[in-house]
């Protein structure tokens, strides 16, 4: 479905809330011993990849956190990597609690995001390095994150994965406006994300969303 009426339905911490509960339950059907395998053709495993998900939904809820969120550079937590070329987070979950343990990192990070979303006021702005932006536009990036990097972790662990496309809809709408509007939501994101190619647009070698808020 192109798309029309959603590009004018704001994202929402229900949007993310979904975002995520739908994450999770894909992810909860993942064969025990795949997740050391690499995430699609990303250059991490799929356990680093939860923990880069989770860590990206946490860095965004505690961006907005303070009376006065930052506008020139993001709150300085630590980010450390686990080993040499991995990736930095501050988030890391406990291997000996397991793919469930996992799980629950990814989910208890993304409440906090749907927690921030939901209590901060609209005219209150963050910084991110795509822009400053609002509680809708963090909301929107946490759902991006989600739903392209389980994507990369479907592939990596040979599971399905297609998000809503309405979902998906209201995202491009508010991140992406570059993005051509016929195109269906679910290949246009994964375009716009440079995870795949688009009839008559070449692969993305490099891309960024727009988080400035639309008005």
């Amino acid at each position: 479905m192109p798309r029309s009426t959603e590009e004018a339905s704001p994202v929402t911490a229900d949007d993310l809330d979904q975002a995520v509960r739908l994450a999770v339950a894909t992810l909860r059907e993942a064969p025990a011993a795949a997740w050391e395998d690499k995430a699609g053709t990303l250059e991490r495993t799929c356990w680093e990849t939860v923990e880069h998900l989770s860590d990206d939904l946490f860095a965004y809820a505690a961006q907005l956190g303070p009376r006065q969120p930052p506008l020139d550079g993001e709150v300085p937590f630590v980010w450390e990597s686990r080993r040499p070329g991995g990736p930095a987070n501050a988030i890391h979950a406990d291997r000996s609690a397991g793919p469930a343990g996992l799980l629950q990192v990814l989910e208890a990070s993304g409440a906090l995001l749907v927690a921030m979303v939901r209590t901060t006021p609209p005219h209150v702005r963050a910084y991110h390095g795509f822009g400053v932006s609002d509680a809708e536009g963090f909301a929107a990036m946490g759902i991006v994150e989600t739903l392209v990097h389980t994507h990369d972790l479907a592939e990596g662990l040979g599971l399905a994965w297609t998000p809503p496309a309405d979902l998906c809809a209201r995202v491009l709408a508010r991140l992406f406006p570059d993005v051509p509007e016929t195109a269906d939501p679910w290949p246009a994101l994964l375009w716009a994300t440079g995870r795949a190619e688009l009839s008559g647009h070449p692969r993305r070698t490099k891309w960024r969303w727009y988080g400035e808020p639309r008005s």
